[in-house]
């Protein structure tokens, strides 16, 4: 059986491929993103597809790969690059990889949140140019997380690692919004289920760990942005679209709010010339949430382990339930 790969993945899901006697894999072998021409080339008889968040897997493809396509496998907790109704329709298995990337991205957005609500970047670059003289009473001040109060947009598993890392740095209370309270998840944190507004108007920072849905996209506007405090830090581990990244500029650059720290943006990569690349208030980072090699492996190991189930018409041990 055919499987198409979209791209070189770490050595773990790599073997597990090339040890499946079934299996005839083709790979994309680059770095790089595959090319859309090529994607519906390269896919055309395929049983299985493994791709990364970065391909958009829609109708076209799905047509180019034809009626033999039974799974597709994703290296990514998200599935916002995969036509879900088209797929559902033609009853092809969906895997993806959720658990296994909560703590790496978790240590990410708080590394984030710290790196922005200290700035640090601002502060390397004084030491580099000369800017650092003599200590001054409140030179390079930031914002400290004892006695704050903290945010969460998406109170899921990742939402819940950060809370958890967050705790013990004294944070003074937890607010978190979504599309339904979570009372036993909350518990643990003592966190309350508010609306939206009330978390942007009441929170010391805040921190976006939900889902890319209808409802989320775009959530974070200039409506948002205007009820924060003047004094807060937004931190975006999510998605680029869940942010209007028109109005987060115009937030930062005229002091509607203090800062804003984001490991994800649309596009991806975001353009060398975008105006939030000028703001000295802004930490942008290139989507690194789940980089650390331990779990770049696990996710390639479940992508390729949901893959060979699915093909094999096997439970697979991430599915996603359409």
């Amino acid at each position: 059986m055919k499987v198409f790969v979209t791209r070189r993945i770490p050595p773990e899901g790599r073997a597990a491929l090339a040890q499946a006697a079934d299996c005839e894999v083709e790979l994309w072998d680059s770095d790089e993103p595959i090319p859309s021409k090529e994607l519906e080339r390269s896919v055309a008889g395929a049983y299985g597809l493994l791709c990364l968040l970065s391909d958009c897997v829609d109708k076209k493809i799905l047509d180019a790969a034809g009626p033999n396509l039974r799974v597709i496998s994703t290296l990514s907790v998200g599935v916002d690059h995969l036509a879900l109704d088209e797929v559902k329709k033609r009853g092809i298995r969906v895997g993806y990889t959720p658990d296994v990337l909560t703590d790496a991205t978790a240590e990410l957005a708080l590394s984030l949140l710290l790196t922005t609500c200290r700035r640090l970047p601002e502060a390397i670059e004084e030491v580099k140019n000369g800017g650092w003289t003599s200590w001054k009473p409140l030179w390079m001040c930031g914002y400290g997380l004892t006695q704050s109060t903290v945010g969460i947009v998406g109170l899921g598993r990742i939402g819940q690692a950060i809370a958890r890392r967050l705790k013990p740095f004294g944070v003074q209370r937890f607010l978190y919004t979504g599309r339904q309270p979570k009372p036993q998840e909350a518990a643990e944190f003592q966190a309350e289920f508010v609306s939206a507004p009330k978390l942007a108007t009441e929170s010391d920072f805040v921190v976006v760990a939900c889902s890319l849905t209808p409802e989320t996209k775009g959530l974070c506007n200039r409506d948002f942005f205007q009820k924060m405090k003047k004094t807060a830090v937004f931190i975006n581990i999510s998605r680029g679209d869940v942010v209007n990244q028109d109005d987060l500029y115009q937030a930062l650059a005229s002091g509607q709010i203090a800062a804003a720290g984001l490991d994800v943006t649309t596009p991806e990569p975001l353009p060398t010339e975008h105006p939030l690349l000028t703001l000295k208030n802004c930490v942008i980072l290139p989507h690194i949430g789940s980089a650390t090699y331990k779990t770049r492996n696990t996710m390639s190991l479940l992508a390729a382990n949901n893959l060979l189930a699915g093909l094999r018409g096997e439970p697979m041990p991430s599915e996603l339930k359409l």
